[in-house]
């Protein structure tokens, strides 16, 4: 017999093995155990303890009907049954059952299980226990799983979840409900679209207004002296927390009556443009109606804004000109709008100072800027005619070597990332200043530092004491950062070095960095292999690119073409910004605000002085009147 015969004949040997096995044994050799009875809830002779679980979606009052009679049918349904003990009523009320979120009564009787402490959950239906589909049957699943299981009655659909085939009756009932659920939402929505788009507004209380029996914003006089308070303490100088502090200390009520205020709640009031009169409908929406998680809209819903919607307690004019204090608020700790500064004339000329803290400028508003200072617009555009005196070498087609190309030491340089700045050493030991300014002059992606007195408001400190010696730190600068880059037309994925040249002036010495040729450090990871789509080359075996362990050193596109700038456009920089002996830098001290929004109207600080004078003294005479009635 060959091989293969052999294993037929074995396969064969046990598949009659296995057919003798299952024609089993004589059926007197078995006893069988029955199984115990599954339990029945109804049996009278079998004592249970019962939990009662009742659940309204609103807080509506005309949901309390509803809500009173689950509790007191389910209080009769278990005084009828003797062998049950109730062990408490577990009832949520106003809470949506899409989610589990706010439902402490639920979660309550769900830890009472987990303790041993009920052995029923008596409840009107399916919807009232859940119209999640994964939390009804997630839980009825882990109630049946406890020792001793629990189980769930659901009356209107006579489910006892301890039966065998409850469960795709639930299953499909809790997904009825979840769908339900979301068919009102999506009800909800649209006729709240509707509403919207007729300018019919979902109003909310808020502090100096009340709602009519129309549901229209009328003017509360007593809460809007706290509003007046508020936006004329913030416009005269005074911070939300200074604010909230002198509210606190007046005993002014927020419109839930509390009388403790915080610095949130002041910027909320300072920032709701229904204080001018306005309305803007749809600031959040609910993206998930399962999970009810509100969401800032930006610009995910249509949004909708009336203008002139109710009579106002402040005007339009200050509440705008508080938009614009709170925008840059970081940078500025007086009452001043800010506004940008440029240089009209001098070795400055169209350079504009910068603040670190800024959030509120766009990289056309420093173009702007920077055009309004220049004498002209061949200054402004940075173009010089060239002129070759007789006897002097015509240098025009030679380069001067970029100092990347050259190995020099101790070289001043600026770094910039995206959320910092920093300066290296040698610049600050070259420049000897404990504050400096930083100018940009965005046309010829000039940076200008130079020291600043400690009273200037744009000066920083740029470098701190070790041991006795002065050394460059980081300086934040995440909110002017991305503006910086888009004026330069960098990415704010990658980081940046510029090389400074330092200029003496009769007023102490300028760094000047040119951002024109500096140096860029791609991060590492976003070199994938695919040059196309991260414009990074491919490397010969064996030879790897420039940089650190994290990232690649690149160089501009244009350097490919040269060894360096152009021979008289470098001495046009030299000229303008490298003094020489006879010729020391002109620097002008005057500077020319810039205002990009003209059309905000800046209060008059004598006039808000005075209404703040007004509302102070009337509240203050009013509490004496109280203390005195009291």
């Amino acid at each position: 017999m060959n091989e293969t015969e052999k294993h037929l004949s074995s396969q064969e040997e046990k598949k009659a093995i296995i057919r003798k096995r299952y024609l089993g044994v004589d059926k007197d050799q078995l006893s069988v155990i029955p199984a115990s009875p599954k339990p029945d809830i109804f049996d009278q002779e079998r004592a249970l303890r019962v939990a009662i679980y009742a659940r309204v979606s609103t807080g509506d009052p005309n949901q309390t009907s509803s809500y009173e009679l689950q509790k007191n049918h389910y209080t009769d349904l278990v005084k009828r049954n003797p062998n049950w003990t109730l062990v408490d009523i577990y009832a949520d009320e106003g809470i949506s059952g899409t989610s589990l979120r706010h439902r402490d009564a639920f979660l309550r009787m769900i830890a009472d299980c987990q303790a041993g402490k009920i052995d029923l959950i008596v409840t009107k239906s399916v919807s009232r226990f859940a119209r999640n589909l994964l939390d009804g049957v997630g839980y009825v699943r882990k109630l049946a799983a406890m020792n001793p299981p629990v189980s769930v009655f659901f009356e209107t659909e006579n489910i006892n979840t301890l039966n065998k085939d409850s469960e795709m009756s639930l299953a499909f009932l809790s997904t009825m409900a979840q769908e339900e659920s979301h068919n009102k939402s999506e009800i909800m929505n649209v006729s709240v679209e509707m509403r919207f788009q007729r300018g019919v507004f979902l109003l909310r209380p808020l502090l100096g207004f009340d709602l009519d029996e129309n549901g229209n914003l009328v003017i509360n006089e007593e809460e809007a002296k706290t509003v007046r308070l508020i936006f004329f303490m913030f416009i005269f100088g005074y911070s939300c927390s200074q604010i909230a502090e002198t509210l606190t200390r007046l005993k002014r009520r927020t419109k839930n009556g509390n009388v403790e205020w915080t610095g949130g709640t002041v910027k909320s009031q300072l920032t709701n443009e229904r204080h001018c009169g306005s309305v803007l409908a749809r600031k959040t929406f609910t993206p998930n109606y399962l999970d009810h998680k509100s969401k800032k809209n930006r610009k995910d819903r249509n949004q909708y804004f009336q203008e002139v919607h109710h009579d106002p307690i402040i005007s339009r004019s200050d509440f705008i000109y508080v938009q614009h204090l709170l925008q840059n608020r970081n940078g500025f700790g007086e009452n001043i709008l800010p506004m940008l500064q440029a240089i009209p004339g001098g070795t400055l000329s169209g350079f504009v100072c910068v603040n670190p803290r800024w959030t509120g400028f766009k990289p056309d508003d420093y173009f702007a800027a920077s055009k309004r200072a220049c004498d002209d617009e061949t200054e402004a555009s940075g173009d010089r005619d060239l002129t070759i005196s007789e006897g002097e070498f015509d240098l025009r087609g030679y380069e001067v070597v970029r100092s990347q190309f050259l190995d020099v030491s101790n070289r001043m340089s600026l770094s910039f990332t995206a959320g910092r700045i920093r300066f290296s050493n040698s610049c600050i030991a070259k420049l000897a200043a404990d504050s400096v300014e930083i100018l940009i002059h965005p046309v010829k992606r000039l940076i200008a530092v130079r020291p600043a007195a400690k009273d200037n408001r744009l000066g920083f400190q740029w470098s701190r004491v070790k041991d006795g010696v002065r050394l460059a730190k980081d300086i934040g600068a995440s909110c002017i950062m991305p503006c910086i880059y888009g004026l330069l037309n960098w990415s704010l994925d990658n980081r940046y070095r510029a090389y400074g040249t330092y200029s003496e002036t009769g007023e102490g010495g300028i760094l000047f960095f040119s951002c024109s040729d500096a140096e860029i450090f791609i991060p590492r990871d976003t070199d994938d292999g695919d040059p196309s789509r991260d414009g990074l080359p491919d490397f010969p075996d064996g030879m790897e690119p420039l940089g650190t362990k994290k990232s690649l050193l690149a160089f501009p596109a244009s350097w490919a073409d040269g060894f360096g700038a152009e021979y008289y456009a470098h001495r046009s920089f030299y000229d303008a910004y490298v003094p020489k002996k006879h010729a020391p830098l002109i620097l002008s001290s005057e500077v020319v605000a810039y205002n990009p929004t003209p059309e905000i109207e800046i209060p008059d600080p004598a006039i808000v002085e005075r209404k703040l004078k007004a509302v102070l003294d009337d509240i203050t005479l009013e509490g004496k009147e109280n203390e005195q009635q009291s």
